[in-house]
Order: structure tokens, then sequence, then C-alpha cells
């Protein structure tokens, strides 16, 4: 009989109009627009997990050095010239140009709202992603407030390529937050995908989906305004054929790649409902910039799959990541083995060893305490079912330390615990640095 996983683990956001000059750098960053709204913007909340982690002091500190823009001078889009009237085969030529500069990256960190972090985004391309996604910012916000940009938003020269990824319904805003984040990036990203209520309410990602004009407004003012290239992310419509001229309509606006979501906006459990290939596929052939894939990416054998049936240029993965931020080093949990053909060894790694890794970043990049406890209950969660006690511990704890979390580890480790994540048998296990001597520029601009 075959164990279900869980039994098996039991027994296992007006705008300047002139982009800010390379030398200005991240401190730019930190400059508040206060000619966009009379009344000040919301400031971010004090709870104590919004506070950073590991660097109290950061939220006072000016900046101290500005740090030179890193995009090459051989990139098509960082010579100084926006891509202004230029026709379609130009257009696509330049972004395969870029594409192909940056290596073609295949395996990619989605966009998470307060979880593609820095330090995470660091532990993923430790294990084998080659770019990633910033949490979604949101461009008014990120234009109006220093601290917001601050904390929200921090980078380190290791931490490309990257797509920064921005909210938006106003064209002249988004283009000031694009500005702001142009040096330290590879693509300014346009989230035209979330399905939340929040997106509802504020007017943007899917919900924008109901007014195409906007939707093309927005990609063209950062196209002809930018040096580095727009991406979008998306979801499908329910017909296909409004899917392709809604891509078709975003390649045109000057879009140089795309993200395909495949599902619907009205599809929001990932779980439950299985992403269409089939659609993204479609896309790709209607397209002649490169095209990314999003969903149904569990592990490695996904990804081979997943390629080869979309022929896109890469794969997004989001939640199985948060689980398992080694799925693109091959490794796998207990639920993807369980009924599998292949036979499967124990990978010498567990979550709690990716965690413990995740904390030396956090302590290197510090980041708000909201995004470390929520990585702490998504990579230990099958840890957390089988010692609920040491979850309560957790959720009990309203200040974090990095000495209370890592005590949190070591507690599951005396109590005998160890869920092994799992690659091939014909496969050897991958070996990785334990320790990377990384700098972080920060939102503000100083390099530590």
């Amino acid at each position: 009989m075959k164990l279900k996983p869980y039994n098996f683990i039991l027994s296992l956001f007006p705008t300047s109009k002139t982009p800010p000059k390379s030398s200005m750098a991240a401190s730019s960053l930190s400059q508040t627009s206060t000619s966009f709204h009379t009344s000040a913007p919301p400031e971010p909340p004090q709870d104590l997990d919004d506070l950073l982690s590991s660097d109290p002091r950061s939220q006072e500190r000016e900046p101290t050095q500005s740090h030179p823009s890193s995009v090459d001078d051989a990139s098509p889009f960082s010579n100084g010239e926006p891509s202004r009237c230029l026709g379609a085969w130009s257009r696509a030529e330049r972004a395969w140009a870029h594409w192909a500069k940056l290596g073609r990256p295949k395996l990619i960190v989605a966009p998470m709202v307060d979880n593609s972090e820095l330090p995470f985004r660091m532990l993923c391309r430790k294990y084998g992603a080659e770019a990633a996604y910033t949490p979604m910012l949101h461009s008014r916000i990120f234009t109006e407030n220093e601290k917001y940009r601050r904390m929200e938003f921090t980078t380190c020269k290791e931490d490309r390529p990257l797509f920064v990824q921005f909210c938006a319904n106003d064209p002249d805003t988004l283009l000031e937050a694009a500005q702001r984040v142009e040096p330290y990036c590879d693509y300014v990203d346009i989230n035209l995908g979330c399905p939340q209520r929040i997106a509802r309410r504020g007017n943007y990602g899917a919900f924008l989906m109901d007014n195409l004009p906007l939707v093309k407004s927005l990609v063209q003012k950062l196209a002809v305004n930018l040096n580095v290239p727009v991406s979008c992310k998306i979801r499908v419509f329910p017909k296909l054929e409004d899917t392709l001229t809604y891509a078709r309509m975003l390649e045109e606006a000057g879009c140089s790649l795309l993200a395909v979501h495949g599902r619907t906006r009205d599809e929001k459990d990932g779980k439950k409902i299985r992403a269409d290939w089939s659609a993204i596929k479609a896309v790709k052939n209607a397209l002649s910039i490169p095209v990314l894939a999003n969903g149904n990416i569990r592990h490695m054998d996904d990804v081979e799959t997943c390629l080869k049936e979309t022929g896109a240029d890469g794969v997004l993965s989001a939640e199985s990541l948060l689980e398992n931020p080694a799925v693109f080093a091959g490794f796998r949990t207990a639920d993807w083995i369980v009924g599998s053909e292949e036979s499967h060894k124990d990978g010498q790694l567990d979550q709690a060893e990716l965690l413990v890794e995740y904390l030396k970043f956090c302590e290197k990049y510090p980041v708000p305490w909201r995004m470390i406890r929520s990585h702490m209950h998504k990579m230990l969660g099958d840890w957390f079912r089988i010692h609920p006690q040491v979850r309560d511990e957790l959720n009990a704890q309203s200040i974090l330390t990095f000495e209370f979390l890592y005590g949190l580890v070591d507690k599951l480790r005396n109590l005998g615990l160890r869920i092994p994540l799992y690659v091939k048998d014909m496969d050897p296990i991958p070996l990785y640095v334990k320790d990377a001597d990384v700098e972080r520029i920060s939102a503000n601009g100083s390099a530590t």
C-alpha cells in the first residue's frame, strides 16, 4: 500500500522626466517625491514584525555611499537611447539580444509578496536559480515614501539577473518608480497578474485586464523612457483568443519579455487547479519575444516537461520554492517522491539546514521580521505539524531575534526530528558552499 506524503514523513508603486543619473545610483531611491499628493502617504505599518530584522538603526540611516550603475554599456537597452520608434522586428531583436546577454536563464524565482525578498532570492540562487523577481512593489508608495523604499527593496551585486516588479495604474507614477530602480535591475516588470482582493480594491494586477488601453499606456510609458527593458507578468483569459490578443498588444506596446501564468484571474488555488500549459505554448508561438512559463513547477521533472510542452524560454516557480528553496538544484520533498516510478535517496540536506542558511542571509541583508516569520512557517511546515508545540512557541513570540529562531531549529533537532530532501538515485548529491561572501547594496545607497 502506498503511503500518503504526510504518513511517509512520519515514517520520516507628477514624475520626473529625467532618468536618474547612474552616479546617483541607489541614493536616488531615498529622495521622496512631494508633488504627487498634497497629503502624506501612509507610513508602513509599525507592527514589530515590520521592523528590519538585524539592523534597527537602518531605519534612521542616511545614504553614506553612492554606488555606480551596474548596467553594462554593452546592453542593447543601456546605451542612453530608450527604445523609441523601433519597428517590431528591431524590438524583438533587441529583446533577444538582452536575454542572451543575461545568459538565457531558465530557472527563475517568481515574484511573491513579502516572500521573494533579497535573502530568499540569494538562497534560491545558491541552490540553482538563475534569475529572480523582487516582491511586487506599490509604485505610488515607492515614489512617495522613503521608508517604504528602504525597507521593501534591497539588492546586491550578486543579485542578478533581477526583475523589479511594480503594480501600477498610472503611467507617470510607474515611470518615476521605475527610474529609481533601473540602475539595479535587468528588467522593470509590470504586475498584471495579481488576482487578490487587494488588487481589485487598488485597481491593479489582473484587474487591469478589464482596461487594456490603460495596460498598453503603462507598457508604452516605460518602453519609451527607460534604458532597461520592460517585462510583464500576466494571467490568461478564459478564451484563448483573448489571451493571444492581449499578449500581442503587450509586445506591440514595447514589452520585451512576457511571463505567462497559465491560470485565469479567478483560478487562485494553484494546488487544486492545474495551470494551462497549452495556453502558454500558444502565446509562445504567437510572439517574437522571450516567454516564460509559470504554473505547475514543483520539481525538476516538471521543469523539463514544461519547457518541452510549452517551448517557453524559462520557468517560474513560487509556492514550491517557499517550501523547498533547493528545487532548482534537484532536491524534492517527500510529497513528490511518493508514488514515483523512479527511486530516490536522501540528498543529505533538509529544510532546517536551508532555514539556517536563510537566517544567515537575513543577518547580512536585513528585511522586515514579518518576512522572516513567514519563511519560518513555510520551510518548517512539515516539521511543525509533527511538533505543533514548537510552532506555537514561534507564534507566541511577539519580538523575534535570531538567537530565538536558531534556538527553535535546535529544539526541533533535539526532539530527534529530521525530514530529508531527496534526489534521484542516479543523480549525484549536489555540493554547495555553505557561506557566500557577498556585499549588500541597500535602497538608500549604503554598501555593507
